[in-house]
């Protein structure tokens, strides 16, 4: 259970937002009667939340404040304030509090505000995911030991706290629409949409009516008036995936409304003010781009302010482990397993492998192997070819399921004992679940959930799956 300090000098406030908590069942709570109380409590303790006072003896909340985050910069604060000083909530925010509650405070407000706060935070500690965490002299954790993915968790914060364009770049299945929502939900935009759209899918003669919306009758097809995604998202964030593939005249118009914050749907003559950040991701080198002529220098530099530049897997593998254990813990909760880990051979053959679909590549083939493991742990046989450099025949076809696993339901009854079975059923729905993710698209299935081309067309072949069914369907 998560740990929660309540810090306030008002003893029936402190009472009323532990009642809150209490409801939930979830939460472990102790409270402080003013700032110097909370000091000596986060250093002893491990609070993964703390609400805190601004106006308090002895200590105000905004120093308090400033060793909470020194002490430990991922722990969540949220500032309780009368109304007549949120001018210091406000600045509490500027300085690392995640948002403020005006007193008097409401359960349902604490609540809510609780749910936001662990939502946000939870992505951010995925993204900065790598080794288990690990305390300095002198109490500091930091979260991840890799200096570059330590970079990439801290500028998330820097940049939730400003509204310029970010650019997200690094390889597929690095993280990057995870980057773009932890910025977001850490933003003073995470009341309001994140709209996510993939610049790479939509047909170009669609695309500025997809960004901007079109007037009925303005152009065939359009029989009736439709919201663009800027207007959709108007207020909070638009996430543009693949944007190295926008076409050049659509690099104009989004630089138009970077530049003038407006912009005027399809087919009509009104120009719409426009209140939305854009963060814009690519796998592409937009370097060789602009000297190709292919991508705008100005558009570039606009979208640039501060980049965010993710490692590929390959480069980090020190975080393996910890992601292992990230992907085992989900999909026990998913599948309703309980699987303990992964042996030694297995974890070897996963460190050895250079995944070049990335952490994406890694949790589809944890999946996999979920699915086809028998015993308590993930071993070798379980693991798709490319990785252990084995075919099925190579490995001991050891299938065997214990009663334990029967009882638990982990196999269907009526095909406990039928391996192959169990398999072609498994890669049947893999790969038609693969295909509606990329829209029917055999060479992006192929790449993203890392089966060869030649494989893939085989096992369509074998199952009669027509990829054409998919082309309209959305990500699943």
């Amino acid at each position: 259970m998560l740990k929660v300090l309540v810090v306030d000098d008002d003893q029936a406030l402190r009472e009323s937002v532990k009642a809150a908590l209490s409801s939930t069942g979830k939460y472990i709570i102790d409270e402080a009667a003013d700032g110097l109380q909370a000091v000596a409590k986060v250093r002893a303790g491990d609070y993964s939340l703390v609400f805190l006072d601004v106006d308090m003896p002895n200590l105000n909340g905004l120093d308090a404040l400033k060793f909470i985050k020194e002490h430990d910069p991922a722990i969540i604060v949220i500032v309780l304030t009368a109304y007549s000083n949120v001018n210091d909530a406000v600045r509490a925010v500027k300085e690392g509090a995640y948002n403020y509650i005006s007193k008097p405070v409401k359960q349902a407000d604490i609540l809510e505000m609780t749910k936001l706060a662990f939502e946000a935070h939870d992505i951010v500690e995925r993204i900065a995911a790598s080794a288990p965490s690990i305390t300095l002299e002198g109490g500091q954790k930091f979260v991840s030991s890799g200096r570059e993915m330590q970079k990439v968790f801290n500028i998330i914060f820097k940049l939730s706290k400003v509204n310029t364009p970010v650019l997200i770049r690094g390889e597929s299945g690095t993280g990057k629409e995870m980057v773009a929502k932890a910025i977001h939900l850490n933003s003073e935009r995470k009341n309001q949409k994140m709209v996510a759209i993939n610049c790479s899918a939509i047909p170009e003669t669609l695309f500025e009516s997809e960004l901007f919306g079109h007037e009925k009758g303005s152009f065939t097809g359009a029989d009736q008036r439709k919201i663009g995604k800027f207007q959709y998202a108007e207020g909070g964030t638009l996430f543009l995936d693949e944007v190295g593939d926008l076409s050049p005249a659509m690099q104009v118009k989004l630089l138009r409304v970077l530049q003038e914050k407006k912009f005027t749907p399809v087919g009509s003559n009104r120009e719409i003010e426009s209140d939305v950040r854009i963060i814009a991701a690519t796998n592409r080198n937009l370097e060789e781009m602009i000297k190709g002529g292919l991508f705008r220098e100005d558009l570039f530099y606009r979208l640039n302010v501060i980049p965010v530049n993710l490692p590929p897997l390959r480069e980090r593998k020190n975080d393996i482990d910890h992601l292992i254990e990230l992907f085992i813990n989900k999909f026990n909760l998913l599948h309703k397993r309980a699987l303990e880990g992964m042996n030694v051979d297995a974890i070897a053959a996963i460190k050895k492998y250079d995944w070049p679909g990335n952490i994406r590549e890694l949790e589809n083939v944890i999946e996999h192997a979920f699915i086809i493991e028998g015993s308590k742990k993930i071993t070798l046989k379980s693991l798709p070819e490319k990785i252990t450099g084995m075919s099925d025949d190579d490995l001991d076809d050891d299938t065997t399921v214990s009663p334990e696993d029967a009882l638990m339901g982990t196999v269907a009854i009526d095909q406990a004992l039928d391996f192959n079975r169990q398999k072609e059923l498994f890669e049947r729905e893999f790969i038609i679940k693969a295909l509606k993710q990329f829209r029917g698209r055999i060479n992006q299935t192929a790449l993203n959930a890392n089966i060869p081309k030649k494989t893939l067309l085989r096992k369509i072949e074998k199952y009669s799956i027509n990829p054409r069914d998919y082309v309209a369907q959305k990500d699943s």
